[in-house]
């Protein structure tokens, strides 16, 4: 494992934390970041920090001093840890890792994620992908229509990339792999319980399925990471569809909002009479129908949107961590 890469797993990661060890979160790893940065330093050489450095070159002191000094310490146990998820197919990739999602880093910039949890093929993220979100609870014509879209965006040579939960996930998911594409889950929580089922190691060992979760291995679900992934899917995505949406309420409606302001992809939403689908068509989404090619259209100018990325001052620097 590189430096950095062990730098920031130690500082970050929630797995193997110890009685009131708090990881940095994504933002304060964020700024610690580019402090390092700013100083000619990148974050293995945090190890060899004196109480000094913490202070002159992080800005830091007392408290926060011993939290991650604390964080250090742990690293031989962190180590073992990962290693063991290693042993069961399960990998750990850090901001300073090339095989890091480029998309995410170019599009998300700082608030990218210092670390993902994985088990599969990290190539395929250099591939293209079409999104598809909606609601867990579906009905036939849901189905249909997803199925459909899915056969029409892969015949395009696009693979489909989803949040991998019940619903419209799952079987746009599966309608991809079935017919022979790729497919890329950012799920919300636990990782060792996918790998439990059959057909998910099937698909990992044939190299058409990765999964990614920021959230550690054995997490459950939790919400705020529920609404996080959504942001890692319209990222990853040339665009993304959404089948069905509540309307003011729930993860799929959140996210395709998040999306039309941040403009991270095209939002593409069936032009079904459901009242979040007609509310996200009337504030920019671009509708298609059971008659959809599945090319992507062209947006119409949305002179609200000030600003398409986040800030990435980070990622525009030599040093990408």
């Amino acid at each position: 494992m590189k430096q950095d890469s062990n730098a920031i797993l130690t500082l970050c990661s929630h797995v193997c934390v110890g009685d009131g060890v708090r990881p940095l979160e994504p933002k304060e790893y964020s700024q610690l970041a580019q402090k390092l940065n700013h100083s000619g330093r990148s974050p293995k050489d945090i190890f060899s920090f004196s109480t000094d450095d913490f202070k002159s070159i992080l800005g830091i002191s007392g408290d926060e001093i011993e939290r991650i000094t604390r964080l250090l310490d742990r690293n031989a146990s962190l180590s073992f840890a990962l290693e063991e998820y290693q042993n069961i197919g399960i990998d750990a990739i850090t901001r300073a890792d090339a095989l890091y999602p480029k998309k995410l880093k170019k599009k998300l910039g700082n608030s990218c994620p210092p670390i993902f949890y994985c088990a599969g093929n990290l190539q395929l993220l250099d591939r293209k992908y079409m999104g598809y979100v909606g609601a867990r609870t579906v009905q036939a014509d849901d189905i249909d229509f997803t199925k459909a879209a899915v056969r029409k965006t892969v015949s395009l040579g696009y693979g489909v990339v989803s949040g991998g939960a019940k619903g419209i996930d799952t079987v746009s998911g599966e309608e991809a792999l079935r017919k022979g594409s790729f497919v890329i889950e950012y799920l919300s929580d636990s990782l060792l319980k996918k790998l439990k089922k059959s057909d998910m190691v099937r698909y990992i060992q044939n190299g058409s399925l990765l999964l990614m979760s920021v959230s550690k291995p054995d997490a459950a679900f939790h919400v705020g990471m529920a609404m996080m992934r959504n942001r890692y899917i319209y990222a990853q995505s040339s665009a993304t569809v959404v089948v069905r949406s509540d309307l003011n309420k729930g993860g799929t409606w959140a996210g395709a909002c998040e999306n039309l302001q941040k403009n991270w992809c095209p939002t593409l939403c069936w032009e079904h009479p459901y009242p979040g689908n007609q509310a996200l068509i009337a504030k920019g989404a671009i509708p298609i129908t059971e008659n959809w090619d599945g090319s992507i259209p062209e947006p119409k100018p949305n002179f609200a949107v000030t600003e398409s990325y986040e800030q990435m001052s980070i990622f525009d620097m030599s040093n990408p961590v």
